[in-house]
């Protein structure tokens, strides 16, 4: 710094200033200054900036999975949310979701210097009355059913689940099978709770449960049972991959999709619109939930007002050619 003071005819305060951007310095002042730094090839320590402003712009991320696609975009939106706020992501992933493990994470971050936490947790953890996150710590939780004790952002699982089930009752159909997620996650169990819910509220039969992982196999699998099934002519996938699997099953059964089967899925990933046939399904604002995450967590760093609770992100209905009345006489 004091050699690109000397270059530029300034004082190491007024480089200081530029290098961080504050106000006072004269646009001819800053473009000497920027002139000299490039010249020396000189770079701010940011390390040394973080220790002396006690920031670090920087948010760490603790996710369980990265092997889905929601957690997948979800920290995808948070990253570059993050970016356009200035801030830099340190990711950290768990691979068993229990106390322990959680307190660990957060220790590491802690040691990489992190200015706060986002902690994507898909799995049924904080609903554990055992299992605490740290309190000195700023946290915001995505996708779990944490309640009012954290700042959650999450998408509407229970609104987006009841717009699937009254569109394929509106065709006709007379109850919904439902091709549910892993036990473990709060997402599927969220999904699956809205479903028994519109079928009851309707006055509908409730089919038995078929259960699968997530992946595009395990929706084949459960679809073998469906397929099966003559009196099965709608099904509500929990993701948009276990819908893929299912269409194979039902293809491969001789069952026609939508003529014969409707099926609506969840999360409008990028390749839905090009199933055959292209996937009626819940579309998820991911960049806009990773958006809110980071304005949340921001705002508990900068000690800004703000609410908690929970903030829910709506799921919209996409209707393509995967969905249609039943076949007469169903």
């Amino acid at each position: 710094m004091a050699d690109v003071a000397r270059l530029a005819g300034v004082s190491a305060q007024t480089v200081s200033r530029v290098s961080n951007g504050y106000p006072g310095v004269t646009e001819e002042t800053r473009r000497q200054v920027l002139a000299a730094m490039k010249e020396l090839g000189y770079r701010p320590n940011s390390a040394a900036r973080a220790l002396k402003r006690g920031e670090f712009r920087t948010i760490g991320v603790i996710t369980f999975s990265l092997s889905t696609t929601g957690n997948v975009r979800t920290l995808e939106a948070i990253a570059n949310s993050a970016a356009g706020e200035g801030y830099a992501v340190t990711l950290l992933p768990v691979a068993v979701p229990t106390q322990d493990e959680v307190r660990g994470a957060f220790t590491r971050l802690e040691e990489l210097a992190v200015d706060a936490v986002i902690v994507i947790m898909e799995v049924h953890l904080l609903d554990a009355a055992t299992v605490q996150l740290p309190p000195h710590v700023q946290v915001v939780v995505v996708d779990s059913d944490a309640g009012d004790r954290y700042t959650v952002v999450d998408t509407d699982q229970h609104g987006g689940t009841r717009a699937a089930v009254q569109h394929l009752l509106g065709l006709g159909h007379r109850t919904v099978w439902h091709l549910a997620g892993p036990e473990d996650s709060f997402a599927a169990q969220r999904r699956e709770d809205a479903w028994r819910a519109a079928l009851t509220e309707a006055g509908r039969e409730l089919p038995p449960l078929v259960r699968g992982d997530w992946s595009a196999e395990s929706g084949y699998r459960a679809g073998l049972e469906l397929a099966a099934r003559e009196d099965c002519t709608a099904v509500f996938a929990a993701n948009d991959q276990m819908a893929l699997g299912l269409l194979r099953a039902l293809h491969e059964h001789g069952r026609r999709v939508p003529e014969d089967v409707s099926v609506v899925g969840f999360d409008d990933i990028p390749e839905a619109s090009s199933f055959l046939p292209p996937l009626t399904t819940l579309h998820q604002d991911f960049a806009e939930v990773g958006r809110l995450c980071v304005q949340a967590v921001l705002r508990k760093v900068r000690q800004e007002e703000w609410e908690g609770g929970t903030t829910l992100v709506p799921a919209r209905l996409v209707l393509r050619e995967s969905t249609a009345p039943p076949p007469p006489g169903r």
